[in-house]
């Protein structure tokens, strides 16, 4: 499950700077001609210590990137290659955003707590910009909050969109409506070493670095001491927390969209939001991104497309240890997989697993009658959280027919281990984020310049949160 936030002092910690040489080249940041406030994560700041600052404060780091104390001195652009839908690409690196601090949360999971970096969305362009202008549209940056609070509520390990600040630029884009308006985004991550970065370095053979880039990864990432095999114990937490990643993300319905090797972090951490979607209804071909026309990244092949991403680290490894110290670990991913999914789907249900023949006899139940169906997944999470049906009326009924007929005799065995006192499982409705009212927020902000709506929904998810946590 996701780490709750707890208050924590002021705590830099710039680890990257010891291999920064290697890895990133320093960057400076746009001159933006305005700089709004438009969101500020209140649940995460106090978590790094930064709730102390005033919104002046705020806005001189994160819209005019003025360094934090004893902080990086210099934003960096991070180096990495990719494969993007399965084609190499040696020519890309931090477009558009630049690794800006790194500092320690109030995790108690981590001796010390989680060294977390903050980095950017929008800050300008980089040597790796190649012919982007190295910006975002404020539109991209009101849908990752939406992405980032929904995720998190539903228990998947991703990414806080952390600050997100107007910058008052127009912008133009072929795939939108433009000029649209630009903002700069900060995102809170658990690392943004990703396995394009390992990629970069078996490409351009350079063994030292990948051993320097491994030995970080376990110490500051992991919390881990290197072994004598650190590829493979680097190989075997990369397959273990992706095995993770892909179940979550069948859990909460959601399609990332762009499952390239360069948007894969190596914590297992989800991040880069872009063509990112919730699937309205169990369908394996849904697909978030309109260029995905081959469904390369549609919900039912995530994992398929992880699993693959995966593979390509575990390649790049080889240049510093041989393939039976990689083998064990990477054979396993499919095995940790069922096992991930079944865990995070009890999860959502609320039930209490039974074993792993009778959990994966309940998801394949499951599986066939919402394939079958038209119910939505937040709607039947909703209903069946705590493994009793609590909705449907006889005029409705959702789950009487001959489909959902397994699932029912299924999960009629299964202990309900979740509180259902919270309000929220009193609502008409269950907190939903398809694409309808993506649109329609936005539209609200582009048209009125009405946030309200926006933080309402905020406000909505974190409650969702707290009843699922409940």
């Amino acid at each position: 499950m996701t780490i709750a936030p707890q208050a924590a002092a002021y705590r830099p910690d710039p680890q990257i700077a010891k291999i920064a040489d290697r890895l990133a080249v320093p960057v400076s940041a746009a001159d933006f001609p305005n700089t709004i406030l438009r969101f500020r994560n209140r649940r995460w700041d106090g978590a790094v210590g930064l709730d102390g600052l005033s919104d002046e404060q705020w806005v001189r780091h994160f819209g005019r990137f003025e360094p934090l104390p004893d902080n990086l001195p210099q934003p960096l652009a991070l180096r990495y290659h990719g494969h993007q839908f399965r084609h190499y690409n040696p020519d890309i690196g931090d477009g558009r955003g630049f690794l800006f601090a790194q500092l320690r949360d109030g995790s108690t999971e981590y001796p010390g707590g989680r060294l977390l970096d903050l980095g950017t969305k929008g800050s300008g362009q980089t040597p790796y910009s190649r012919f982007g202008d190295g910006r975002l549209t404020l539109k991209g940056g009101v849908r990752e909050i939406l992405a980032t609070e929904m995720l998190e509520a539903l228990g998947v390990e991703t990414s806080k969109t952390f600050s997100l600040i107007e910058t008052g630029e127009a912008l133009q884009r072929n795939d939108e409506p433009s000029p649209t308006r630009s903002a700069v985004l900060v995102r809170m991550s658990h690392g943004h070493i990703r396995i394009g970065t390992f990629q970069r370095l078996a490409t351009l053979d350079e063994p030292e670095t990948m051993r320097d880039l491994i030995d970080y990864t376990l110490v500051n990432l992991f919390g881990q001491q290197p072994g004598n095999a650190a590829a493979g114990q680097l190989l075997d937490l990369a397959c273990r927390r992706t095995a993770r990643l892909a179940a979550s993300y069948m859990a909460a319905g959601f399609v990332h969209g762009v499952l390239n090797s360069d948007n894969i972090n190596v914590t297992g951490e989800s991040f880069d939001y872009g063509p990112w979607r919730f699937n309205p209804n169990w369908n394996p071909a849904f697909t978030a991104a309109y260029f995905d026309q081959q469904g390369l990244y549609a919900f039912g092949r995530q994992a398929h497309a992880i699993h693959w991403d995966v593979v390509q680290l575990a390649k790049s490894l080889r240049l510093v240890a041989e393939a039976e110290e990689l083998a064990p670990a990477l054979d396993m991913w499919p095995q940790l997989y069922e096992g991930e999914v079944a865990a995070a789907l009890c999860r959502r249900l609320g039930i209490a697993p039974r074993g792993e023949q009778p959990d994966l006899a309940l998801i394949q139940s499951m599986d066939v009658a919402l394939q079958k169906s038209e119910v939505s997944i937040d709607r039947f999470f909703f209903d069946w959280r705590g493994g009793k049906r609590r909705a449907a009326s006889p005029a409705d009924p959702l789950y009487d027919g001959d489909d959902f007929a397994p699932f029912r005799e299924a999960i009629g065995a299964y202990e309900g281990v979740v509180s259902l006192d919270h309000p929220y499982w009193s609502d008409a409705e269950p907190c939903a984020m398809l694409i309808d009212e993506v649109e329609a927020i936005w539209s609200e902000i582009d048209r009125d310049d009405d946030w309200s709506r926006l933080h309402a929904k905020v406000e909505a998810i974190r409650r969702m949160g707290e009843a699922l946590r409940s």
